[in-house]
């Protein structure tokens, strides 16, 4: 009996997934402060959009991966529209994963991984537009799961477009 369980937990512990951050790092960084550039200044209100693209690829050593945060983030002005910041930074997360099945692992790489490497994200951005002359930056909490999903609808959508399309 005591074989049995042995074997049962071996196997429990081989199907949980194992993750570990191997490195992360900035490949690209760019700030511009554009406000102090007109050389304006007085009272602005900003407005702060920002764009979020992923992607993940595999390594040439077994089970390490590499995915890439980039963050797009421009700030204007509301009312006059006028640019006063734009940010570009992206940030690269190197991972060993083992124990996720094939299947599972696109998500898994474009939405654990992600949120892995969001909290240094975040300290990052906020460092920067301090040090750039704005007040911090706080950047709300991404939802990878939906931004994940509506990557995956746009794909599905654009597929059908495509086959609807007929060649001319």
């Amino acid at each position: 009996m005591a074989d049995n369980e042995a074997a049962a937990q071996t196997e429990a512990t081989q199907a949980q997934p194992k993750m570990s951050v191997l490195t992360q790092f900035i490949r690209d960084l760019s700030f511009e402060n554009i406000l102090s550039q007109r050389g304006t200044g007085g009272e602005v209100t900003p407005d702060v959009q920002v764009a979020v693209n992923l992607d993940a690829k595999k390594r040439s050593v077994e089970h390490q991966y590499e995915v890439m945060v980039k963050l797009n983030i421009t700030s204007r002005n509301k009312g006059t529209e006028e640019e006063l910041f734009l940010l570009e930074l992206e940030y690269i997360g190197v991972f060993s994963i083992e124990g996720v099945p094939e299947d599972q692992m696109h998500p898994f790489l474009l939405i654990e991984c992600p949120r892995m490497l969001f909290p240094f994200l975040r300290r990052i951005v906020s460092d920067i537009t301090r040090d750039g002359g704005f007040p911090p930056l706080n950047l709300e909490t991404i939802d990878f799961v939906q931004l994940y999903r509506n990557e995956i609808m746009r794909r599905q959508a654009a597929a059908a477009e495509e086959k609807a399309t007929p060649d001319a």
